[in-house]
């Protein structure tokens, strides 16, 4: 076995190296006791202690970032640490990882924690029927193996750098063996806070637990409640009214006004948080590359990123590989605002003209309604009429996303390219938002994946970069910051985590009262 630890990790694998997060100035030394009140938008109906089914931020900040732990973590500084993994270590051909499990750590039910809630927790991704968004990861496990009571082994398929970054997921939190079913239904993990309610898309309530291994180094708060609060302005207002000490995605509009008040600070932070609008390709018009390729020329990115994030990003290219990426392809041709190349285009399409349905709606991202209407304006001029179907925010991702041919979405991003790919751009997998099938695209992925060579790897993901923006399914028009805000009551560390927004959904565990 070639031995990796944590360190080396950073430096050897072909994964992302370190992101840079945002240094502070809030730096202070941590404490424990008092609440910390949260108001989150991204709260659904049908929110559950289930995280293969979690797809938004008031669960994901709640369960891994709460009451349940991975394997590996993110650091606020950007290093791929371990969580309920000690250390790992590779096979030469990285095909074959072996993980050391912390000890002396229990579930909430006084459960110990061990090799058996691991292959348990990892084997559930792969239940006929279960319908998990970390699938793709686990599919490609062929043999898991408990070594002992503290560790276990899992054979890939085929070789992969990036493993350990895979298990940070979100989606991958550890369970009790034998108790699955009990601990979806009540909220029992391994992390620092325990669950006491849970109202879904309404509130959460939890409570810290006082032996906890992470006691001197996270979850310092007393008890945390997390309110669902998905409307912009009475977020803000809970913030400036210190109903809340946290909220997240807060409504650019507003930070001029929120800036003014000295008790409240705001947090932005370069990211790979992408804004896009997807299609599916196996529809008419939209199973036409040239189609596409118009409806990409149609739109003005500079004016989006202008008026709908006020500066808070950057230009996208239609590519979800963002600036935080290793290996993003910065030399590729930028595909801007054209309307002669849209009309081209619709020209080799056989079209004089384009009449399509686009849905929209601020539960998609924040300004998605205002984007779909300056997309809807731009497209004007190369003879595509975009009409805008205003969908409920309420069960969007469970009835538009996906089942209509167009709409508004957004992505997390990935701290790695392979992982992008894996999640929404590999064929079968359950977050393939367009169902874009390209043979050399899909035959790339598993090449990038399996090359250990950076040089080698580097020009693989250039050409998927360069295929996807060119012919794939979906119009990445900007990436946007995470710009979340808080009370000055509440403190954080140096750095701030950049792959998701509120430090990496980690405030719950790595934040204080100040």
């Amino acid at each position: 076995m070639l031995n990796m630890t944590r360190r080396s990790m950073l430096t050897t694998s072909l994964a992302a190296g370190v992101l840079a997060s945002a240094p502070t100035a809030n730096a202070q030394t941590p404490r424990r006791g008092g609440q910390l009140r949260i108001g989150i938008k991204g709260a659904n109906s049908s929110d559950s202690w289930d995280s293969r089914t979690q797809s938004d931020s008031f669960m994901v900040n709640i369960c891994h970032g709460a009451a349940f732990d991975c394997l590996t973590e993110f650091k606020a500084n950007g290093e791929l640490a371990g969580e309920l993994a000690e250390s790992w270590e590779a096979s030469a051909d990285a095909k074959v990882w072996r993980f050391k499990l912390r000890r002396g750590v229990r579930f909430h039910n006084g459960k110990p924690f061990g090799a058996d809630d691991v292959l348990a927790s990892l084997q559930m991704h792969l239940e006929e029927g279960a319908k998990s968004a970390a699938k793709p990861i686990i599919s490609p496990i062929v043999e898991m193996k408990k070594l002992g009571q503290h560790e276990v082994e899992l054979h890939l398929e085929a070789s992969n750098a990036d493993f350990p970054y895979l298990l940070s997921d979100y989606h991958i939190v550890m369970y009790p063996a034998g108790m699955i079913d009990e601990a979806i239904a009540n909220g029992i993990g391994t992390g620092p806070y325990r669950a006491v309610s849970l109202d879904p898309g309404v509130r959460a309530v939890l409570k810290r637990v006082d032996d906890h291994y992470m006691a001197d180094s996270g979850g310092y708060f007393d008890d945390i409640e997390a309110l669902a609060i998905n409307d912009d302005a009475a977020r803000t207002n809970a913030l400036i009214t210190g109903q809340v000490d946290i909220i997240n995605r807060i409504d650019l509009k507003t930070i001029p006004l929120v800036q003014a008040n000295p008790s409240i600070k705001i947090l932005s932070i370069g990211s790979n948080q992408h804004y896009t609008f997807p299609m599916l390709v196996a529809q008419p018009p939209f199973d036409d590359v040239n189609v596409r390729k118009a409806l990409k020329f149609a739109c003005d990115r500079q004016e989006m990123v202008d008026k709908i994030l006020l500066g808070y990003g950057t230009v996208g290219n239609d590519s979800p590989i963002g600036p935080a990426n290793q290996f993003l392809a910065r030399d590729i041709p930028q595909t801007r605002y054209d309307p002669d190349r849209a009309k081209y285009h619709l020209r080799q399409a056989g079209l004089d003209s384009l009449k399509v349905e686009l849905s929209v709606s601020d539960g998609a991202f924040p300004g998605a309604v205002d984007a779909g209407q300056l997309y809807q304006n731009s497209a004007k001029a190369a003879g595509i009429t975009i009409d805008l179907i205003q969908e409920p925010a309420d069960g969007y991702w469970s009835n538009v996303w996906q089942k209509k041919p167009w709409c508004a979405s957004y992505w997390s991003g990935r701290a790695t390219e392979d992982w992008m790919w894996a999640s929404a751009y590999e064929n079968g997998v359950p977050w393939n938002d367009t169902g874009w099938d390209n043979a050399r695209f899909q035959a790339l992925i598993h090449d990038g994946r399996a090359e250990l060579d950076a040089t080698k790897r580097r020009a693989i993901y250039r050409e998927m970069q360069l295929l996807i923006s060119q012919e794939g399914g979906t119009v990445i028009p900007m990436f946007a910051n995470y710009v979340d805000a808080h009370s000055t009551k509440v403190a954080h560390g140096a750095d701030v985590g950049n792959i998701w927004l509120l430090d990496n959904s980690r405030v719950c565990k790595r934040w204080w009262r100040a």
